[in-house]
């Protein structure tokens, strides 16, 4: 009963910071005990041999000089209960400061002091027996209080939870140690995993280095008890990265991995800064190298605009292009809000970094064709990135007319003014949704690169950069699987075998970048984007990193595919080839060429039927253009199937 009311006692004080004077007290109380231990040690333990009046004098000298020391390295001052290394370190440069100071004492007063001097001064062997001593009781006092603040104060307070680092090496040690002063939950390492061979079996700090093989199996995991891994490696290689979160979140393991050490605090990891895995790492591939010089060299000085500017594509063009420090760039936008955002976070940046690039924000529409050559006329672009574009498929199939009024005029409108304004390049952002099209919004964007790539004259060259889906982009899939998880679920897929290519946002504009300088003018460059994903695969996993079961915790429903959507997006039309460019991950399809007076024709015939009004005739008429436009899931099936039979 007792002991229990002293812990709770303890438990009500245990949350405030002990006063640093009265550490400063309790460090000066122990070098005074361990003079006189070391006294006793000098002369084996008989009290009868020491002079108990020299021996406290000496003791209030030995006390002055250790108060000094600790006054000037303020080892003091910090918290017991998170003490560490640096900690130490300060406690052996004060106690090694003061018996510098004391020796030097002890050899001045031998030189020239006499007999009557020396019994005030303590001997050599003491001064050292004492440095020794004072040392040990200091460091072993802290860690003793720390100790029981946190095994035994903190015992109940926290929840306890077991934990597998991977990497044994100093970002694991780190970890370890960010772990140990976690105070809302008790972590307890049960072993390191490390696949180097001289590691294997050893023991660091009481915890077993173990192969990943026997980590990562479902008998240690279930045996042990064990809820989170945490990789604790930088630099690891994206595969591997890859397939030890795989592993883990197929165990029912909540994965973790620790910032890059740049973004520790003060050098020092802390356990609020491990975090969960994000599913964009688990879609990434090994990151695109490309020619930046030749970027800075071309970009450089230049004056470019960028269409779509506040969208998520044209938002991080505008990011990179700051840093190869063209001479004004021109970001035109019909989002107001979003344009006002990017806005202050470049002015920001900007201001930050000290660049005194010039920006001009410009709120207009690509469709407005008074407005946009008002723009052109004032600012004369030698370069324009075209990201300006309605995308969301669905949308676009009831909206036929603004795809095409904004997909297809509007670039007619930009495109025309760049060749008028004598633009050096024109780039597109185009997507693999206008190869072999099944919804309206795919087939308009074939449009618009059937029309841009008449207009090629040598002057102003056109190129279009076609690719997947963009990893958290407006509209991607992965900011709503994250709302209906946050929100309990259905996780929707409109199909279980429906599949897309991903890629990153700096990636894509990184891409388009690339395209805007080494085109000649004509071309559709594609990007490798490797294997697709398929979508409900995405979302099982994102449940599992969210710490819930698919199916158990949180449903997967199949919602069946929506208007205009087809199961497996492609980078080519089918008879299109591909020629190698200077970089293997970007190929340049060889497309069907149409004639100048051919295209022309089709936007008079479309510009036309946009006056009626009839969607059914506006999207017939694009069939007619684009023999490939099947559409999928849609109203304008029965085009087809009536085309068909004619």
């Amino acid at each position: 009963m007792k002991s229990h009311l002293v812990k709770k006692l303890f438990q009500s004080y245990s949350e405030r910071f002990v006063s640093q004077w009265l550490i400063l007290l309790m460090d000066l109380t122990i070098v005074f005990v361990a003079f006189y231990v070391a006294n006793m040690m000098r002369y084996d333990f008989v009290v009868t041999s020491m002079n108990i009046l020299s021996i406290f004098i000496q003791s209030i000298l030995v006390v002055t000089l250790f108060l000094v020391a600790f006054l000037l390295t303020r080892s003091y001052c910090s918290i017991i209960r998170h003490s560490g290394i640096n900690d130490t370190v300060r406690l052996f440069k004060a106690t090694g400061m003061a018996t510098i100071a004391l020796l030097i004492l002890v050899f001045f007063v031998k030189q020239n002091g006499g007999n009557d001097v020396l019994r005030w001064i303590p001997s050599l062997s003491i001064v050292l027996i004492h440095f020794l001593l004072s040392l040990i009781l200091l460091v072993w006092s802290r860690f003793l209080i720390k100790l029981v603040y946190n095994d035994i104060l903190k015992k109940d307070s926290r929840q306890q939870i077991r934990v597998l680092i991977y990497g044994a090496g100093s970002a694991g040690m780190q970890t370890r140690i960010a772990l140990k002063g976690d105070s809302v939950y008790k972590h307890d390492v049960v072993a390191f995993l490390d696949d180097n061979d001289s590691l294997n079996n050893k023991i660091i700090e009481g915890v077993p280095v173990i192969t990943p093989e026997r980590g990562l199996s479902e008998d240690y995991i279930r045996h042990n008890n064990i809820s989170i891994l945490i990789i604790s490696i930088n630099n690891m290689p994206l595969p591997d990265k890859q397939s030890i979160i795989d592993k883990g979140l197929n165990l029912g393991l909540k994965v973790k991995v620790i910032p890059s050490i740049n973004q520790w605090i003060n050098g020092q990891l802390s356990s609020h800064q491990l975090r969960e895995v994000q599913i964009e790492e688990l879609l990434e591939r090994e990151p695109i190298r490309l020619d930046n010089n030749f970027v800075m060299e071309e970009l450089t000085g230049k004056i470019v605009m960028v269409t779509g500017a506040a969208g998520s594509i044209g938002s991080e063009i505008v990011r990179q292009l700051i840093t190869y420090q063209p001479s004004r760039i021109i970001l035109i936008d019909q989002a107001e809000s979003d344009l006002y955002n990017l806005q202050m976070e470049l002015r920001d940046h900007c201001a930050k970094t000290g660049n005194n690039l010039s920006m001009a924000f410009m709120v207009a529409n690509v469709k407005d064709r008074f407005r946009m050559e008002q723009h052109f006329a004032t600012y004369r672009p030698q370069y324009v990135f075209h990201a300006a574009a309605y995308k969301h498929v669905p949308l676009m199939e009831e909206n036929p007319y603004e795809a095409l009024m904004v997909n297809v005029f509007g670039t007619r409108i930009v495109a025309d003014l760049s060749v008028k304004y004598k633009a050096k390049k024109f780039v597109m952002v185009s997507t693999d949704k206008a190869v072999n099209p099944t919804n309206v919004m795919g087939a308009t964007k074939r449009l618009a690169e059937i029309y841009i790539q008449c207009l090629s004259n040598g002057r102003t060259q056109f190129v279009t950069t076609r690719f997947g889906n963009v990893l958290g982009s407006n509209g991607s899939v992965i900011p709503l699987f994250r709302k209906q998880i946050r929100d309990g679920g259905p996780v929707t897929v409109t199909h279980k075998d429906i599949t897309r290519f991903f890629m990153t946002i700096p990636e894509a504009c990184n891409l388009v970048l690339e395209a805007g300088v080494m085109g000649q003018g004509g071309e559709i460059l594609v990007f490798d984007m490797g294997k697709s994903v398929r979508i409900y695969d995405l979302a099982y996993k994102m449940i599992q990193l969210s710490g819930y079961t698919p199916g158990k915790d949180i449903m997967i429903r199949e919602i069946g595919l929506r208007p205009g959507e087809k199961l497996k997006e492609e980078l080519l039309a089918t008879g299109e080839h591909t020629l190698a460019t200077h970089h293997p991950k970007i190929l340049r399809a060889k497309v069907r060429k149409y004639d100048k007076n051919e295209v022309l024709g089709f936007m008079d015939q479309l510009s036309a039927l946009m006056l009626e009004g009839d969607h059914f005739k506006l999207v017939d008429k694009i069939k007619q253009i684009i023999p490939e436009y099947i559409s999928n899931n849609s109203i304008y099936a029965t085009l087809d199937q009536r085309n068909k039979s004619d």
